[in-house]
């Protein structure tokens, strides 16, 4: 029906509002109410339906207007069992055993399914909770816009919750998210705006900072904020933690999960800790390069967790401990999960996995470790599923010679990976090229163990030289003003056959062992390889 007249205090089902393109109010004599004509002649009604006692009355009235009515009622039948809406569905989420993941561990792993909310992951509870807190405290308006920055789960659970109550969604993400991700956003509604994941959070292109700006900008908007909402904990104190603790029957004794905003890990954590007296061990696991674990956080593979700041929703007092897992550890380990157990896990849940193993390697029988997996691995199929997207970054070997054989051949002789920075001058880095003996470097903007993402150009002897020979002040100028794109990459498992390939373009290749750069490759280097064999 377009509109929905409710007579006096009744309150309407929710499934009856949700059928209503508009609820108008009215006193039950209808006559004292002159402008309820009026409002609904404005949505030029197919059907007007009424709702509550003196329904008879109002419609009776109202189809002497002309208008399309029917009063409707209750249902009288038997009860179904049908949530009135997907935000219902959200939590009561299943365990399940891994016990093939835990075949050489003596305690109980047990999984907690995250990616089976209504949403597909963890963060449908934190976004239900957020919105709900915003609408009580009027930060949020009917008709309102929603901007958050996401990584792409918190922004499918907000989009649902603005499908449902009619608000507009601007998300911001950064660049490395899958294409997937950005897709299914999409897919519900949601505007997506892509920004640099290389910057620093402050820096005005960050997707922190778009963010807050479009936020403050679009009249209207709302950014839930969930890296300092406190809603985003106090959902999970509310729900996931007393679920847990239900399913265990109180037998928990470590828990585990990825850190991003800490909500999760810091509300979970809190709820069993107050639940077991204390008793429950809580440890969280996080990528190599993100500060939780004690990095600076510098870019990684890994998706959805880590951080390069410290969150508000993160209670660090609350985390017993917390292991550091690299990008090939994760990776490898999803991928175990998901044809061990036929369980189809993303990379943040194999960081999780990985650390829950390596803690259960010290417990016994009588201890329950439950790992926490906070989505479905569908959104990575073009990534961490993907064995030539792995191969690229070098956490697969093909069988045969690889690049990396072609790089231990080339002894020691130099450093693994000769490099120059952006902010050095063009005439030292000819005193680099010279010193080394290379003709092709390239430009990174931190020391090694670099991540792929640190890699911002390349400089070559003979691009050098063309450019000072047409203006010699080049020789004075930082490099990142006047270098190239940065090399094509190879895994360094990848087969010859690929380092070839990729020469047809380009003088060298950047070679990539489990998303770090570690040397360079030229076509004399495999042409030395191959004459040596």
């Amino acid at each position: 029906m377009d509109v929905l007249v409710v007579v006096g205090d009744a309150e309407p089902p929710g499934w009856l509002r949700e059928r209503a393109g508009h609820v108008l109010r009215t006193r039950a004599d209808g006559d004292g109410d002159p402008d309820l004509v009026a409002h609904i002649r404005t949505h030029i009604p197919r059907m007007v339906g009424v709702y509550g006692d003196g329904a008879d009355g109002v419609s009776a009235r109202l189809h002497q207007h002309g208008f399309p009515v029917r009063v409707v009622h209750d249902d009288a039948g038997a009860p179904m069992d049908a949530a009135d809406s997907l935000l219902d569905l959200v939590g009561n989420t299943p365990m399940v055993r891994l016990d093939r993941m835990a075949r050489n561990l003596s305690c109980h792993l047990l999984a907690k399914l995250e990616f089976l909310n209504a949403g597909g992951s963890v963060k449908d509870r934190p976004a239900v909770a957020m919105i709900e807190a915003a609408e009580r405290d009027g930060r949020l308006q009917p008709g309102g816009t929603i901007v958050e920055p996401t990584s792409g789960n918190t922004g499918v659970g907000l989009a649902i919750v603005a499908a449902r109550r009619r608000y507009r969604c601007v998300f911001v993400m950064p660049d490395k998210m899958s294409s997937e991700k950005i897709a299914l956003l999409r897919a519900y509604g949601a505007e997506v705006l892509v920004c640099p994941s290389a910057v620093a959070p402050e820096h005005p292109d960050s997707y922190y900072s778009v963010a807050a700006r479009l936020a403050s900008e679009i009249p209207g908007g709302f950014q839930p904020d969930q890296y300092h909402n406190p809603a985003n904990p106090a959902s999970h104190v509310a729900s996931t933690g007393p679920e847990i603790w239900r399913q265990t029957a109180g037998r928990i004794t470590h828990f585990v999960a990825g850190i991003g905003t800490g909500g999760t890990i810091t509300g979970v954590g809190r709820s069993l800790k107050s639940l077991s007296d204390g008793a429950v061990q809580i440890v969280g696991a996080d990528p190599a390069g993100s500060v939780y674990s004690g990095g600076t956080g510098r870019p990684y593979l890994v998706e959805g967790i880590g951080e390069d700041f410290w969150p508000t929703t993160y209670d660090p007092s609350v985390v017993d401990r917390v292991v550091m897992v690299s990008d090939r550890d994760s990776f490898l380990t999803a991928r175990t999960v998901t044809r061990e157990e036929g369980i189809l896990v993303g990379g943040s849940a194999g960081t999780a996995v990985w650390a829950a193993v390596h803690v259960g390697a010290e417990l016994g029988p009588d201890d329950v470790v439950v790992v926490l997996i906070p989505d479905s691995g569908r959104g990575y199929l073009s990534k961490l599923y993907n064995d030539g997207w792995m191969a690229d970054f070098g956490f697969l070997r093909a069988a045969g010679p690889t690049v990396a054989d072609v790089l231990a051949r080339k002894g020691t002789a130099l450093p693994p990976l000769v490099h120059v920075h952006p902010d050095e001058l063009g005439r030292d880095v000819i005193g680099v090229l010279r010193e080394y003996e290379v003709s092709q470097v390239p430009v990174v903007k931190a020391e090694p163990p670099l991540a792929a993402a640190e890699v911002v150009g390349s400089i070559s002897e003979r691009d050098l030289l063309d450019k000072a020979f047409a203006d010699t002040t080049v020789l004075d100028r930082p490099v990142g003003e006047v270098m190239a794109s940065p090399l094509p990459s190879v895994g360094s498992g990848e087969s010859l056959e690929s380092a070839v390939e990729a020469l047809e373009t380009a003088s060298a290749v950047l070679v990539l062992d489990s998303g770090h750069p570690v040397g360079i490759v030229t076509r004399s280097d495999l042409l030395d390889f191959l004459t040596r064999r």
